[in-house]
């Protein structure tokens, strides 16, 4: 929990812009950032709140994991000369002090869906926040969950060390408070029929995700040892890495929580091996610093071309790459520098190297799908069936939990707008 002082501190700090480059340009939920600030400047915690929760339920989540240094935080005027106002720190406590003080309970219900049902699939960040404002217009809400509990990858893909699940226990809590009803242990295409959700509901919303791991296709991916980065973070199902060797295959904030989790779970040596420049992982900076300092080794414009081994991973043999700008292109594209190959003992690996819909899962609800694999929506979230809606990882936007609320609140009011002229 922040201290008041350095709240005070922090917020004395924000110019008030008023052209908000912070919310128009970095934040993916458009927080109106200067206005909420500036009621905490004043010390009315409840209007600032009330503020946030126009676009946000998630604040207290986001306030402490988001990449802000990529979104409100380097948009930020002050970062120009200095430093950046430290936005999610404020929007953090703001979201704490709410929860603590019982501000939520004041948050006023509308009157348009009412006695309208709508099914949300999925309890992590873009059905929390969809169930949030569907609720919030009088709609009855269900979340279908495929777990016991609700989160998703808050849950089940966020390391304790970087998110307290008390705080996502308190967020939800915060939700669920407007009344909306939970079914765990449902899952599409098992104990759900899609068909049966249609009869039942004015309106469906998926927000299931995309948790399969992507795979290399390289020689050595199918021996016993080589994990899926979002499979181990997902289901905690790790094997006993003490004293071993690891190397974690890609840049983003997955590589970063899949190599410091293995880490602290007692791994003798830890690699993560990214085929790119260290300026180019889209992996949080400070996630990058954390993870260097816990003992990580990071190699990078290397490429892993190969694993080898009998029946299990032993040894892996990488590349190293050079950066090139190709014609057309604007971003420098690493190409494998000949003969440069070289071989490390390895014990297991883990391929972090992105995530995909559960394909057989898609096919069976009969939706147009995109070329790569993804949900097809239009710009107000409408799948091919006029009942359907869909957001997040699953229709393949930016894999980040401020980008998947985003798209949560604005299917949500997509479908307030086509049920209330209904």
């Amino acid at each position: 929990m922040l201290e008041q002082e350095k709240v005070k501190e922090y917020v004395e700090y924000c110019l008030n812009c008023k052209e908000k480059p912070c919310a128009k340009k970095g934040c993916p939920l458009s927080n109106d950032i200067p206005t909420f600030i500036k009621y905490v400047k004043e010390q009315n915690i409840e209007e600032a709140y009330k503020v946030l929760t126009n676009t946000t339920m998630l604040g207290s989540i986001c306030g402490r994991i988001c990449p802000h240094q990529k979104q409100c935080m380097g948009s930020c005027i002050r970062g120009i000369k200095g430093e950046p106002v430290n936005i999610g720190a404020i929007e953090a406590y703001v979201f704490d002090e709410a929860i603590k003080q019982g501000y939520y309970k004041n948050l006023q219900k509308g009157n348009d869906l009412k006695e309208k049902k709508v099914a949300v699939i999925g309890g992590g960040p873009a059905g929390l926040n969809a169930s949030a404002f569907l609720a919030r217009s009088g709609a009855e809400v269900v979340i279908y969950e495929k777990y016991d509990n609700l989160g998703g990858i808050l849950r089940r893909g966020i390391p304790e060390f970087r998110l307290d699940k008390k705080v996502l226990d308190d967020t939800i809590m915060q939700i669920l408070s407007l009344g909306i009803k939970v079914k765990t242990n449902m899952q599409l295409g098992k104990n759900i029929d899609i068909e049966e959700l249609k009869q039942q509901y004015d309106a469906i919303f998926l927000a299931f995700g995309a948790n399969v791991p992507e795979k290399m296709n390289i020689e050595g991916e199918n021996l016993e040892g080589v994990y899926g980065g979002n499979s181990l973070l997902e289901t905690n199902n790790h094997p006993n890495y003490k004293g071993k060797k690891v190397a974690v295959i890609g840049g983003g904030n997955v590589a970063m929580d899949c190599s410091r989790t293995i880490k602290l779970m007692g791994a003798e040596e830890v690699y993560v091996i990214y085929r790119r420049a260290e300026k180019q992982m889209p992996a949080e900076k400070k996630e990058i610093e954390d993870a260097k300092k816990e003992g990580i080794k990071f190699l990078f414009q290397n490429n892993l071309v190969k694993i080898l081994g009998t029946n299990k991973v032993e040894k892996i043999e990488c590349i190293k790459t050079e950066l090139v700008k190709k014609q057309g292109e604007e971003r420098e594209v690493p190409v494998n520098i000949e003969n440069s190959n070289y071989i490390l003992d390895m014990d297991y690996v883990v391929m972090a190297v992105g995530s995909k819909p559960n394909k057989t899962l898609l096919e069976k609800l009969g939706l147009e799908l995109n070329k790569w694999g993804y949900i097809k929506v239009d710009e107000k979230y409408h799948t091919t069936d006029k009942k359907i809606y869909a957001g997040g990882d699953i229709i393949g936007q930016k894999a980040t939990v401020a980008w998947a609320a985003s798209a949560g609140r604005m299917a949500a009011e997509s479908i307030i707008e086509d049920l209330k002229s209904k």
